[in-house]
């Protein structure tokens, strides 16, 4: 397979998008409006799909498929010489997660051979289908039921999956992804417009993704209504009816049990020390010294997608509004893929 019409292909794909989601419906050509129905039946399949979220997804690979970043991301990966079936179990959690794994295999000059998740079993097919068509027919792919037949694999799952599939795949090399979070350092002088932003890393998706944040740390004196304010815009999120019921289970849960948990009928905020924290609830905890979240993260390390801090609190960590926009070059796990295929 030609890496460089493979490149060009995917150039033109996420130009594709683009253009796409730039039009109304009576602008519509063929494809574009076989890609409409398919996004509203992965919505129809699964509610948490709704058109907005999955047209945020795209809007966010469009913006990071350029030619710059593509080009800056393999350039420092060498390409198998020998074209190898890597095995991928696709996740379902959020739109498009599993595509970042289907492109590094590619552009890898690998195989993927694509095991979907029933809750987004549409999309990745059309843009792969298009991918092909726009690099000249040279992407090849499969896509499969039931794992044979190859020569590594890349699986993600939650912690109970996860130890299945390390014994099932043991003699085979492989990448399977377990359950991650992401939390948030507050050191109190952030602005309006950060906590906003923090809002989008909590929110966005419905906080189903490992990078979306569902533990704060804040600072003893600092005032949970300063929370509350900048999740307003997110108040809309209580009219979808999985949400909702998420929502109406946990806090009942807390009422029966006499839990001490704040409420602005969307979003429950409760302080706990558990790193997961349930659908619609969000955990916080208060710190006397940064020293204490640092501990508290170095031993949960494996269980953290990502850090959303400001820079001065010496954490490696991303920006406000950032955890749903990673680059080509951050890894889920924080495991090289690219690297990874090289040895394949």
């Amino acid at each position: 397979m030609n890496i460089e019409n493979q490149v060009l292909g995917l150039i033109k794909l996420s130009d594709y998008i683009r253009a796409y989601l730039a039009k109304s419906t009576e602008e519509f050509n063929e494809d574009d409006s076989e890609f409409e129905l398919l996004l509203k039946k992965s919505e129809i399949e699964n509610p948490w799909f709704t058109i907005d979220n999955q047209k945020i997804a795209f809007q966010q690979w469009a913006n990071l498929l350029t030619e710059q970043n593509i080009r800056n991301w393999i350039k420092d990966y060498s390409v198998s010489q020998i074209s190898k079936r890597v095995g991928l179990i696709l996740a379902g959690n959020i739109p498009l997660v599993g595509w970042h794994d289907v492109i590094s295999v590619v552009l890898s000059n690998h195989i993927p051979v694509i095991k979907l998740s029933s809750k987004d079993k549409y999309v990745i097919p059309f843009l792969l289908k298009k991918w092909k068509e726009f690099s000249g027919d040279q992407v090849e792919y499969e896509f499969v039921d039931k794992l044979e037949n190859f020569d590594a694999v890349i699986a993600t799952g939650s912690n109970n999956t996860a130890r299945y599939l390390e014994y099932y795949f043991k003699n085979h090399l492989n990448i399977i992804r377990k359950n991650r979070t992401s939390v948030a350092v507050l050191k109190g002088n952030e602005t309006e417009e950060e906590l906003k932003l923090l809002a989008d890393d909590i929110f966005q998706y419905f906080g189903l993704g490992c990078r979306n944040v569902t533990r704060i740390f804040i600072p003893e004196d600092f005032l949970i209504d300063r929370l509350f304010e900048s999740f307003i815009g997110y108040k809309d999120i209580i009219n979808h009816h999985k949400y909702a019921n998420n929502y109406d289970y946990n806090r009942a849960v807390y009422l029966l049990n006499q839990d001490k948990f704040w409420d602005n009928n969307f979003v429950m905020l409760k302080e706990d020390d558990k790193l997961f924290s349930p659908l619609s609830v969000i955990n916080f905890s208060r710190y006397s010294s940064v020293d204490d979240v640092k501990k508290f993260i170095t031993e949960n390390e494996e269980n953290i997608q990502c850090i959303v801090a400001k820079d001065e609190l010496g954490f490696d960590s991303i920006h406000f509004g950032e955890a749903q926009n990673p680059g080509l070059d951050t890894y889920a796990d924080n495991v090289d893929t690219m690297k990874f295929l090289e040895i394949v």
